[in-house]
């Protein structure tokens, strides 16, 4: 087992001695996991396509989920791209630097490992200067999904990645906890309308302001399991964000969701099980049961997207056997956090209905 090298380093004014130490890790083919904005991210020069395969491997993550490539100069988007339509410039002058990913149709000098064998390459520029420094110096489009094994919830802090990652990559930059706390939004810009494959970061509303119509597919609002062919955007088709405890999400009026889950609660520790509860500010104290966490408010929905992952992952360290989670609402970053939910409950969800 390869040790993992820790570089703490400041989030605003990173030392340079130490990204450098990253930068030639990554292009010399080694995994570094850096933070971004949104979640910490695993690293490899995009370019090189062992180093890629290796990410993969490291992560445990399926060869037909293509991961995001991290660049930090729109002029890279031209050499890795054939085209950029006119949206797409449009997009890069207003949320470049930030949380959204955009789909171009890919270059020939991107690998096909790079791209999960697809003609698109799904590229972004990140708002954090930890990340932007490590891209500059490294001199290389990093390709980098977030830092954890495969299905595990995404990590927003350096401890988190070495949960899963330490001994299987090369080094970790820790600044910190990241700001938004779910991933980036990903939009389809080969297609007209443009299509949201993954929200996050970046809400649909504020998309459809600049754009004007702005498809969702399918699978961003999906309550069950959809049929899905070649995807050509992560955290789409396979298992996602998933605690160790089985995950029970629970949607509806907020009261009748209160009445559930507290039903819920009480079912599952009849039957000997350790019952956490994810809720929000507003509703923390009508819960009972072993462990009991807020995600923070509902009219903060910046707030619960941050802690989402974090909270998550605590239940784990509570060695609890199921998890009930309060619904927010479908909108802003709400969207984003229930896409989330979903998934890591493999669509257990469960309809609350007012009781007369």
């Amino acid at each position: 087992m390869k040790k993992t090298l820790l570089l703490r380093v400041d989030s605003q004014a990173p030392e340079i001695e130490k990204i450098r130490i990253a930068a030639n890790l990554i292009r010399t083919g080694g995994l570094v996991a850096f933070p971004t904005e949104t979640v910490y991210g695993l690293g490899a020069d995009a370019l090189n396509a062992r180093a890629v395969l290796s990410l993969f491997e490291a992560k445990k993550r399926p060869l037909d989920n293509p991961p995001i490539v991290h660049v930090c100069d729109t002029r890279d988007v031209r050499r890795l791209t054939k085209e950029i339509p006119a949206k797409a410039e449009k997009l890069m002058r207003t949320f470049w630097p930030g949380p959204l990913t955009l789909i171009f149709k890919r270059s020939r000098i991107v690998p096909d490992v790079t791209v999960a064998d697809l003609d698109t390459i799904a590229l972004r520029f990140p708002r954090h200067n930890v990340a932007m420094t490590l891209i500059r110096e490294s001199k290389r489009p990093i390709s980098a999904p977030s830092a954890n094994l495969a299905g595990k919830p995404s990590p927003t802090k350096a401890k988190h990645v070495l949960e899963d990652l330490d001994g299987r990559i090369d080094a970790v930059l820790d600044a910190g906890p990241t700001v938004v706390g779910v991933e980036s939004t990903v939009l389809d810009v080969t297609v007209d309308p443009p299509q949201l494959l993954r929200p996050g970061g970046t809400s649909v509303e504020t998309l459809r302001e600049v754009l004007g119509e702005v498809e969702l597919n399918p699978a961003v609002t999906a309550e069950k399991p959809v049929p899905l062919g070649r995807i050509r955007s992560p955290g789409v088709k396979h298992k996602h964000y998933a605690p160790n405890a089985n995950v029970v999400v629970v949607e509806g009026e907020l009261s009748a969701v209160v009445d559930k889950i507290n039903d819920l609660a009480t079912y599952y520790v009849e039957r000997r099980s350790k019952v956490g509860v994810l809720c929000t500010n507003e509703t923390i104290r009508f819960y009972q049961a072993d462990v009991v966490k807020s995600l923070g408010s509902r009219n903060d929905l910046a707030s619960v997207a941050r802690n989402l992952f974090a909270d998550l992952r605590e239940f784990d360290s509570e060695n609890v056997d199921v998890i009930v989670v309060e619904g927010v609402p479908l909108e802003g970053l709400g969207l984003a956090v229930m896409n989330r939910l979903r998934k890591a409950s493999g669509y257990k969800i469960v309809r609350a209905s007012p009781t007369f």
